[in-house]
């Protein structure tokens, strides 16, 4: 039997926080962005974030986030949603990037917790509402307190989900508890943060994953939700098991740097890292093919 309800999904189900490709001499290469998001979305994601962690907002330049929101809104068109990483540990500069980003095409905001300063939920809250209120687009908030040292407390999504144009979270706080009580309670789109737990969230009313992993495996991801909405649990558990090596082996270190060693191993575009991210090893790339091997990528 299928679950009786079915979550929002205003971003679709599967979306991949893209890396942000660079060439040899480290600069923005929007040729092989357009390339590489045209293949994800070929392989099965119905969304793409930009200037995500994963896409190395941290060393990118303003200039260089709008550059690459319209070069990817360019490459995939109507085809999926372009949901741009906005969100600094600057409330002011936040909203900068906010508009720019819907001045580039951008279809949709992620806003992370502000890192660093530790912010009270109270200015967690305006923080937040502010960047909503600074355009007309979606906004997707992103509580992941390993990085940002803050989570954002359910009684603070309650209050953010009142907000017109705050219609979804990014799940990377690793807690089922919290989760459940939040998506129970605030009605917000919940997309799960963490590839792991990817089929856990879906049992507590998740919609979908924002995945890391789906720069390689999106049609199983894709194939794991539809198996999980369609009531075949058992063959959702049985994607989720044979994925386990692809979820392990693309977090043994930062999940930018392996997931660009992945790249480059399909022949697809990446390219080198900004520091203080670096390269992935030898030992390090051998570990990762055999994880990915196991996991059924072909490479």
């Amino acid at each position: 039997m299928a679950p009786t309800s079915t979550p929002q999904t205003p971003f679709g189900r599967v979306l991949t926080a893209m890396v942000t490709p660079f060439t040899a001499d480290g600069a923005l290469d929007l040729d092989g962005a357009q390339r590489l998001a045209a293949h994800l979305v070929d392989a099965g994601n119905d969304g793409l974030i930009v200037n995500g962690t994963t896409g190395e907002s941290p060393t990118t330049s303003d200039a260089e986030k709008a550059q690459l929101v319209r070069a990817v809104v360019e490459a995939v068109g109507d085809r999926a949603h372009v949901v741009a990483g906005c969100g600094t540990n600057d409330t002011a500069h936040s909203v900068e990037l906010a508009r720019a980003a819907e001045q580039a095409g951008a279809t949709g905001l992620l806003v992370v917790t502000p890192y660093y300063n530790k912010p009270p939920q109270e200015g967690l809250r305006r923080h937040f509402t502010a960047v909503a209120d600074a355009t007309g687009l979606p906004v997707m908030l992103y509580d992941i307190p390993g990085r940002s040292g803050v989570p954002i407390e359910t009684e603070t999504m309650v209050r953010l989900a009142e907000h017109p144009r705050i219609v979804a979270n990014k799940d990377a706080k690793g807690d089922l508890a919290a989760a459940s009580w939040a998506i129970a309670r605030t009605g917000l789109a919940w997309y799960s943060g963490d590839d792991m737990l990817n089929l856990p969230l879906l049992s507590v009313g998740a919609a979908g994953f924002v995945s890391v992993v789906g720069h390689v495996v999106a049609p199983e991801l894709r194939a794991l939700a539809e198996a999980y909405r369609a009531g075949e649990v058992a063959r959702a558990a049985e994607i989720h098991q044979r994925l386990l090596p692809v979820y392990t082996g693309m977090f043994r270190t930062q999940g930018v740097i392996t997931t660009k060693a992945a790249l480059a191993l399909q022949g697809l575009p990446a390219g080198p890292l900004r520091l203080p991210l670096v390269e992935l090893d030898e030992d390090g790339t051998e570990q990762l093919k055999r994880d990915l091997v196991a996991g059924g990528v072909q490479l």
